[in-house]
């Protein structure tokens, strides 16, 4: 009997999507938090061998290239992470279990971002053996995404072939992600007088927050962005004060603001030094900056084509630590991760496998 191409494209994609599935498993019964994923890595390792793909490892960073990797043609970068958070108190279900109920895989890390990993990994391994592509591919599957960590995808890119353009695994509902925004994090102190309770003090710096505090939920920055919208600044930590009878001499403040691409985050810091009422305000990185494709690049009208649709995050991934054009897009949704009980349908991996394929079909054949 001879089997057509088509046919035995269908067959492929099948059994690496069993794979896929069964990998996902595996990950979520092992735990994996920043910097915790020697493990892991393991199991990422095996995928490869099981598929004789030769791999590089970089601490807890599993990499590989094509099988034809050609330095004259552009390269396509495929990432995810294999890190997760650790589980919050909420959960009613054993974080490392992997359990599936009602086409539901339920586990720490099944949505975010395990089920675009295991995706991405079984895409990459379909193309692998494939001829004369227009472009090479790099899969990443990278560790510390989490923590922002330095031996994650930044510690990567001195390693690898140079990216030309990226597709990050991150939980999108496998609508194109075509924008994110960055992420500073600012520390600021408003100072007072120190004094004893039972005495006057005007100038306490816990009554001075009151309108500080007022000012950040106030103040808009002016730029706004077609794809991000606006900047977001939310205050959202503050501590001060020891003694119940003492007024302390300062109050400390942490700002998170959510940057969009009308801004580099250098600017984001010299508007809010310039016009902030702190005593001081310092940024902790300025290096999470904000990421975008053009809606003109290949990968974005291919996803259109296949009836993908476009949309700018309000989450940051590691796509903040690349310079090249890059698009977020993954099966799952951004509102499980982090959550209890966190699960990701079945149906989604194999939706989500199936639509990598299609749109790098379009794009690199």
């Amino acid at each position: 009997m001879i089997i057509s191409r088509k046919s035995h494209s269908k067959m492929e994609l099948e059994k690496l999507t069993n794979e896929a599935i069964s990998l996902l498993k595996r990950l979520i019964e092992t735990p994996s938090f920043s910097s915790e994923e020697d493990q892991t890595a393991v199991l990422i390792e095996n995928w490869f061998k099981q598929f004789k793909i030769p791999f590089q490892r970089t601490k807890n960073n599993v990499w590989s290239n094509n099988k034809y990797f050609d330095e004259t043609k552009p390269t396509l970068l495929l990432n995810s992470h294999h890190d997760t958070v650790k589980p919050n108190s909420a959960f009613t279900k054993n974080p490392f279990e992997a359990n599936v109920e009602n086409g539901k895989l339920f586990g720490l890390g099944s949505n975010d971002a395990g089920g675009c990993l295991v995706s991405l990994m079984a895409t990459f391994t379909y193309f692998f053996h494939q001829k004369n592509l227009k472009y090479n591919l790099v899969i990443v599957a990278s560790a510390e995404e989490e923590s922002s960590g330095e031996d994650g995808l930044n510690s990567m890119l001195s390693i690898i072939p140079k990216i030309d353009v990226a597709i990050i695994g991150e939980p999108t509902l496998m609508n194109l992600a075509v924008a994110e925004k960055g992420l500073v994090v600012f520390d600021a102190v408003v100072d007072g007088t120190a004094s004893h309770a039972a005495h006057p003090n005007n100038n306490n710096p816990i009554y001075k927050t009151i309108e500080v505090l007022q000012w950040f939920k106030n103040f808009r920055f002016e730029k706004t962005s077609s794809t991000l919208g606006d900047v977001k600044m939310t205050v959202t930590q503050i501590n001060s004060g020891e003694q119940h009878n003492v007024v302390p001499a300062h109050v400390d403040l942490v700002i998170d603001v959510r940057v969009n691409d009308a801004y580099t985050n250098q600017e984001i810091a010299t508007i809010l030094q310039k016009n902030a009422p702190c005593t001081k305000i310092i940024p902790r990185s300025l290096k999470l900056n904000s990421s975008a494709i053009s809606v003109d690049h290949e990968l974005v009208k291919a996803g259109i084509e296949i009836g993908r649709k476009t949309y700018g995050s309000p989450t940051l991934s590691d796509q903040s630590v690349l310079t090249c054009q890059s698009l977020k897009l993954g099966p799952g949704d951004s509102t499980r991760s982090h959550s209890a009980d966190e699960f990701i349908y079945l149906a989604e991996i194999e939706e989500g496998i199936a639509i990598y394929v299609e749109l790098l079909e379009k794009v690199i054949k």
